[in-house]
């Protein structure tokens, strides 16, 4: 089977992004009196909308929840964005995939104009045909949620059919990347099989127990799969 719609998330997939983040969710945290150094509870912020892991976590408040989110950013958006680095290969996966004439898009639960800048710091940008993230007020207005990653993929979707890609050749022909069970759920909330990839900041057992079609452990292992 030939995918030739091929969605990929970015944190622990393209980019290997966990100092920027860890260090702001630290940040935010902090201003409402949490000081979290559990290296594992603190990955767990590494995919899901930042209000809803917050309140699984903490059961905070929506006021403290606003407060963290808006002191995340502050240091996110001027020092933490760019404490990262594209997972060695990736780029040249996506520079192949391009020119064999696979139709790529990023669906990433990360609010848009962070997306967008990270892919352009990477060099990345012309690789895809869409770019797509969240609303960047979701997470301060309580719009975020768990299934907030199907709506995503819906959103990379649309915006593909937008740009004059046959939506009826969608089904069958498109997949998901992604390195938690987050992204396992919203492709398959959106009827689409999973790559889980172990290399970003889920786990096999995390990935095959919610039902990842396929899982690979290196950058090399998913351009097998996908370059077909």
């Amino acid at each position: 089977m030939i995918y030739k719609y091929q969605l990929f998330d970015l944190d622990g997939t393209i980019s290997e992004s966990a100092p920027g983040i860890i260090r702001s969710v630290q940040y935010g945290l902090h201003a409402v009196g949490i000081d979290e150094t559990d290296p594992a509870v603190l990955r767990t912020f590494i995919g899901p909308p930042l209000n809803v892991q917050m309140r699984k976590l903490y059961h905070m408040s929506d006021e403290d929840i606003r407060v963290a989110v808006t002191k995340f950013r502050e240091l996110y958006e001027t020092e933490g964005i760019f404490e990262c680095e594209a997972y060695e290969g990736i780029g040249d996966l996506l520079k192949e995939a391009k020119e064999k004439g696979y139709i790529l898009a990023v669906a990433s639960s990360k609010p848009e104009p962070f997306v967008k800048r990270i892919i352009d710091h990477f060099g990345f940008t012309s690789y895809f045909h869409v770019i797509c993230g969240s609303n960047a007020a979701d997470e301060l207005n309580k719009k975020a949620s768990q299934n907030q990653k199907t709506r995503i993929i819906q959103k990379a979707l649309r915006e593909l059919g937008d740009k004059g890609f046959s939506r009826k050749d969608f089904t069958g022909h498109t997949l998901m990347i992604g390195d938690t069970g987050y992204d396992v759920d919203g492709a398959k909330d959106n009827h689409l099989p999973c790559v889980g990839v172990t290399f970003g900041y889920g786990n096999r057992e995390e990935l095959e127990t919610h039902g990842a079609t396929w899982v690979v452990d290196t950058v090399a292992e998913l351009r097998k799969l996908l370059l077909v």
